[in-house]
């Protein structure tokens, strides 16, 4: 029997027990005679005196990282290496953190034919997404495996075989990809699902949706709303994240009637049969689309919003920024109230600021255990906004039930340190009018009591601190137009529309808008689903000016759309300058990933041409440009 390879890696104390003892390996000697085929490790075929100045470890490590890199002994006698030796191979190296090494061994095994069990590879997927770089690796060989499974069906004809990939693997890396910010990468992994008809459970329902928000589709996270509207009160909780991607979209959008509404149906969604509406919309399979409705052709994906994988290893957590679960319901976070003030005060729209928060303070007196109307009123008045607090207090007092006593002498107490006398003497007139006048009189008023009684008052300071932390926010963020322009250039660009999508780039330019990862992502695919390589080096020519200006950071998402595209267009000088901007930025490249597109596209391209015999310059620059190429990949 084959002794597995992971009892040369894991040699440290509680491996030992779980893998049994290392024979041989003893007084600083390591034999290699009594397995032959692991001498491949050994630059000789006798036992190997270790030197003291170097661990074991380092030493062993060393010689599989040289055999990772040479294919071990794949190339001459594959048939000694079974899948479930490799398998725990990878999983080994996983758990060491060596994720470059770990895929390594599931792409080897992928060039056999093999892919692990979906079990184990949730596992080793586990381990490898827990650093970025594993995350891009661990993605790509969800790729490959996918494009793998495409060529056997391209060879067997009728005969078809679907690759399944398991929920949990798709949920491990898009979980990643939230985590590290890798929005494109998570975009296209979800593109995938939909591909391999992989089900979307309500882990993947919430991961996906933080994705969207990252990429700033709003109408696709819309799409979803609808089913997860329909969930049954148990899992209403599990998709807070979901509710706080959408609001956090609406609110970049500046779309604070879109808010408002998300809001009351959230609130509110009790107040329908939800058994009968899951009865009626949830029995059958569910399948949303990835992209707007409304092209011809669109990927959809299935989802199941309330299948719910007992998964031990993945606990999907969430922001808690907008939303939060509290007494048994969804309510708002002290930035989304924020947000609400800034927003409605922003346009002068107190009225409808007063009407949205009436409309909600049933539901959040319950929880908060605070008055929500008596908060805003008190974050107003810290920031100086007297006014609009005076508006809300009336509003309030319209509906016949007025806000108690603390709120309103809150207000006279913040008028009377301005120096207000007409304001304090109006309002005074005001709570007489409502009852709340006892032991009050227009002339005698202890100030200092009244502010040291009121600015007591919970909750009043955390909701005055997270907006000063909106507004500070404001200045910062990204021109709410660009999110409308990119949703529009995504559309275009699936439709395939590409001249409608460089309208809006054009304008995003001419209006001064700065683009960002995605309008150049978007465009890209755009051009590339059309085969217009030659376009995307125009668009690079625009990436760089914009990089120049320091109005853009470039990213791996995007250095590796670009590199790919480039590969597939044949634009080797290009390939080399995106590669050398991955280099500067300090980026880990996929080298095998690139390497298997060229063997794929460009096998034999230049292969027995040599530079004696190119017959124009740009020949001769092409083919020194091809073979860089193929030496930083490692082809011979």
């Amino acid at each position: 029997m084959v002794l597995p390879l992971t009892k040369f890696i894991l040699f440290r104390n509680h491996f030992f027990r779980k893998f049994s003892p290392l024979h041989r390996i003893f007084q600083g000697h390591v034999c290699f005679e009594q397995f032959p085929f692991l001498q491949k490790f050994s630059t000789s075929g006798h036992c190997e005196r270790l030197s003291w100045e170097r661990s074991t470890e380092e030493i062993l490590l060393g010689k599989l990282k040289f055999a990772l890199r040479n294919h071990q002994i794949v190339r001459e006698k594959s048939g000694l290496l079974h899948a479930d030796t490799l398998t725990k191979l990878a999983l080994s190296l996983a758990r060491l953190q060596m994720t470059c090494p770990a895929s390594v061994v599931l792409r080897l095994m992928l060039d056999k034919g093999c892919v692990p069990s979906m079990h184990l590879l949730s596992l080793v997927v586990f381990h490898i997404a827990k650093t970025e770089i594993g995350t891009y690796l661990a993605s790509n060989y969800l790729f490959q495996v996918c494009d793998f499974y495409n060529c056997l069906n391209d060879k067997k004809g009728n005969h078809a075989v679907k690759v399944e990939l398991d929920t949990l693997v798709f949920n491990l890396v898009l979980d990643a990809c939230v985590r590290f910010k890798l929005s494109l990468k998570g975009l296209s992994l979800i593109e995938l699902m939909s591909m391999t008809g992989t089900v979307a459970d309500a882990h993947s329902i919430v991961i996906i949706s933080q994705i969207l928000e990252m990429n700033g589709l709003r109408d696709e996270l819309k799409e979803l709303k609808d089913h997860i509207g329909r969930v049954s009160s148990v899992y209403v909780w599990h998709y807070r994240q979901f509710y706080d991607s959408l609001l956090s979209l609406h609110f970049k959008f500046n779309d604070i009637d879109a808010a408002a509404k998300l809001v009351l149906d959230m609130t509110s969604s009790h107040n329908y049969d939800v058994k009968k509406e899951c009865e009626k919309h949830l029995q059958k399979p569910c399948f949303i689309a990835i992209g707007s409705p409304f092209l011809r052709t669109v990927l959809k994906i299935h989802i199941e919003p309330e299948l719910l994988h007992k998964d031990s290893v993945l606990k999907v957590e969430s922001r808690q920024d907008l939303i939060f679960y509290k007494g048994g319901k969804l309510v708002l976070s002290n930035s989304a109230l924020a947000k609400f003030i800034s927003g409605y005060k922003k346009y002068g729209r107190i009225g409808e600021l007063s009407k949205l928060l009436l409309s909600i303070q049933g539901e959040l007196n319950s929880v908060a255990g605070s008055s929500l109307c008596s908060d805003v009123i008190g974050a107003c008045i810290q920031l100086g906004w007297l006014e609009c607090a005076h508006d809300i207090l009336d509003d309030v007092e319209a509906t016949g039930s007025p806000m108690g006593r603390d709120t309103y002498m809150l207000l006279v107490s913040a008028y009377q340190k301005g120096g207000m006398q007409r304001e304090t003497k109006a309002l005074l007139k005001q709570m007489k009018k409502v009852g709340l006048d006892k032991g009050l009189s227009d002339d005698a008023i202890d100030e200092h009591n009244l502010c040291e009684e009121t600015l007591n008052s919970l909750g009043k300071a955390d909701l005055a601190i997270a907006l000063v932390q909106i507004l500070k926010d404001e200045d910062q963020t990204v021109f709410p137009l660009v999110y409308n322009l990119n949703s529009s250039i995504f559309f275009f660009c699936k439709a395939g529309m590409i001249e409608d999508a460089l309208r809006a780039y054009r304008r995003m330019v001419d209006m001064k808008i700065q683009p960002t990862s995605q309008t150049f992502a978007f465009l890209m695919c755009g051009y590339s689903s059309l085969g217009m390589y030659r376009e995307i080096t125009i668009l690079w020519g625009d990436i760089k000016r914009f990089m120049r200006s320091g109005n853009l950071v470039g990213n791996r998402d995007l250095y590796e759309l670009l590199l790919l595209n480039f590969l597939r267009g044949g634009y080797f000088e290009r390939v080399l300058e995106v590669i050398s901007h991955m280099r500067d930025h300090n980026m880990y490249p996929d080298k095998w990933m690139y390497k298997n597109e060229f063997l794929r596209l460009h096998k034999n391209l230049y292969r027995s041409l040599k530079a004696s015999n190119t017959r124009t310059e740009a020949q001769s620059k092409r083919l020194e440009h091809v073979q860089e190429f193929r030496k930083w990949v490692g082809i011979d």
